[in-house]
């Protein structure tokens, strides 16, 4: 199947959760082997709150569903979640089964006071309890705590430091 424009509601026991848009959605089913969905021209998935606002959405240049289970993402890949932290990409896995998002590229985490910046993310899949190897970032200096030779004293503690 090729269709052009596309622009669908999925529901979850009767109530409308999500949008899928996407310019060009290509399903190809095989009998002999798993079915495939491909967006070449990229696509944007929605997810609707209660009062049918955008709490959470998925954004790539480029995404496959593999097998209705295993999302690849590709390309710019922009998340935001509920929490209104902001995830920027180059590739995503998404593993719908296991309810886990991964990579690792280069990902960059913006909170509204946080950036971080790291490889091998892991993730639930609505982003909100996530881990990065490799990290750096920008904190405030409240959230780090004094080393253990206690050398850090208000004085000499910059409002941010660098990670």
């Amino acid at each position: 199947m090729h269709a052009i424009g596309v622009s669908t509601l999925i529901s979850d026991s009767g109530i409308i959760r999500y949008r899928l848009v996407a310019e060009e959605w290509d399903i190809f089913n095989h009998p002999e082997r798993p079915s495939t969905w491909r967006f070449y021209k990229g696509m944007l998935m929605e997810r609707f709150d209660t009062t049918f606002h955008v709490d959470m959405y998925v954004q790539a240049d480029t995404a496959y569903l593999h097998d209705q289970r295993l999302w690849e993402l590709r390309g710019r890949v922009r998340i935001r979640n509920v929490e209104n932290t902001r995830f920027f990409t180059e590739e995503l896995f998404w593993d719908m089964d296991r309810h886990e998002m991964w990579n690792h590229q280069f990902m960059r985490i913006v909170t509204p006071d946080r950036t971080l910046h790291g490889t091998d993310f892991r993730s639930n899949e609505t982003m909100t309890r996530y881990a990065v190897s490799n990290s750096v970032g920008d904190f405030p200096a409240g959230d780090i705590e004094n080393d253990s030779t206690g050398t850090d004293t208000p004085s000499d503690t910059p409002s941010s430091r660098r990670l």
